[in-house]
């Protein structure tokens, strides 16, 4: 093998060209000086101006080829050093205000898992927590309706130098909604990317201030807009609502499983068993299993060791304050007792999350 020595290395060097520029890597001043030998050993370094240099990975493979060229004995390393990169600012924290982000999520439509991320986000602000709710159905919005607040107006306002959206405000909860940005008479017909955007811009560039609890409505099954807010925000952990359905309850489990999936890793903080039994509003004491008992929703509890945080009864009166856009625990009924008790269980399982686990990450997608 012939021997190597620095002006060898360099004469290889000047054999390869910086595409565009007709210019090899040596006149263009990218031989770092910490060329080493040691024996059949070589290594070296070259200097790009920026880390996303498009033509990197294919300028250090063919700095190695050609000293290899000269020498296919040795054994080449080439390096890579950034010089002169403008440094990158730092992100701000997203929700920085927030102390815990829960998502509200079902396996399937039709469950009233909305009916419940509304009446517990109330029922947590009477208890006199700071309150937010996102609606993140993007393609099915319906709490403005629930609030009262169709058709409301948004505004902005500057903060630090920043344009931020306005979040309405009903019955002590900050809530904000694609729906109050389309005409709720059109449905929302948008790409994938498109609706992901949208949800992002109603979590990042709104004045959400300073909450104890961040509510989301998440959409049913699992979806884009799911990867979407796990990357966004790390969740502190969610609720999962179902129906004694085994249908729903089939649902649900694949909705668990996606959140305890390793790249996700969102702690499940208890299911809901929604419309439970049916209750006529003159016989409150009577129930009627209209979708199946218990136990299905106990064995589901049971197979992810999760607990059923709350039972919520199916009385008609829930989808009257819903049109009417009065939740129904603002009144006293057996319901609103049952979401109060809810948000009670809630907030001890937040607790206990956060007692015995690390802060949620979000997402790093590769």
């Amino acid at each position: 093998m012939e021997p190597l020595y620095p002006a060898l290395i360099k004469e290889a060097l000047a054999t390869v060209r910086y595409p565009g520029t007709g210019k090899s890597i040596i006149e263009r001043g990218m031989l770092e000086d910490d060329i080493r030998i040691d024996g059949p050993k070589v290594s070296f370094s070259l200097i790009f101006e920026k880390a996303t240099d498009p033509f990197k990975a294919s300028l250090l493979k063919a700095a190695e080829a050609a000293v290899k060229l000269r020498a296919p004995e040795a054994e080449v390393t080439v390096n890579a050093i950034v010089r002169n990169a403008a440094p990158q600012p730092e992100k701000a924290p997203v929700l920085p205000g927030v102390k815990n982000i829960v998502a509200v999520s079902s396996g399937k439509g039709g469950v009233g898992k909305s009916t419940v991320a509304a009446n517990l986000a109330v029922a947590l602000a009477a208890e006199g927590y700071k309150v937010g709710l996102l609606d993140a159905d993007i393609f099915g919005p319906s709490l403005p309706k629930m609030f009262g607040l169709e058709g409301e107006e948004l505004f902005m306002h500057t903060v630090d130098g920043r344009n931020l959206i306005i979040p309405a405000e009903a019955y002590g909860v900050k809530m904000l909604s694609i729906g109050f940005l389309i005409d709720p008479s059109s449905a929302a017909v948008w790409r994938g990317a498109m609706a992901s955007n949208a949800l992002k811009q109603l979590i990042e560039q709104a004045d959400w201030g300073e909450l104890d609890y961040f509510l989301i409505d998440m959409p049913p099954g699992t979806s884009d807009i799911h990867l979407t807010l796990v990357q966004t925000l790390g969740l502190t952990g969610t609720v999962v609502v179902t129906t004694p359905q085994k249908v729903a309850l089939a649902d649900a489990r694949k909705g668990i499983a996606m959140f305890r999936n390793e790249s996700i890793n969102v702690p499940v903080l208890g299911i809901v068993d929604n419309m439970a039994w049916f209750t006529p509003e003159k016989h409150p004491d009577e129930k009627y299993y209209l979708f199946g008992n218990d136990s299905d929703v106990d064995a589901l509890a049971k197979e992810f060791d999760v607990p059923v945080l709350a039972r919520i009864p199916l009385v008609a009166s829930v989808g009257d304050h819903n049109d009417s856009g009065r939740p129904i625990v603002t009144e006293p009924t057996a319901t609103a007792l049952a979401f109060s008790h809810l948000a009670h269980e809630v907030t001890e399982a937040v607790d206990r999350r956060n007692n015995t686990l690390p802060p949620t990450h979000k997402v790093e997608m590769h």
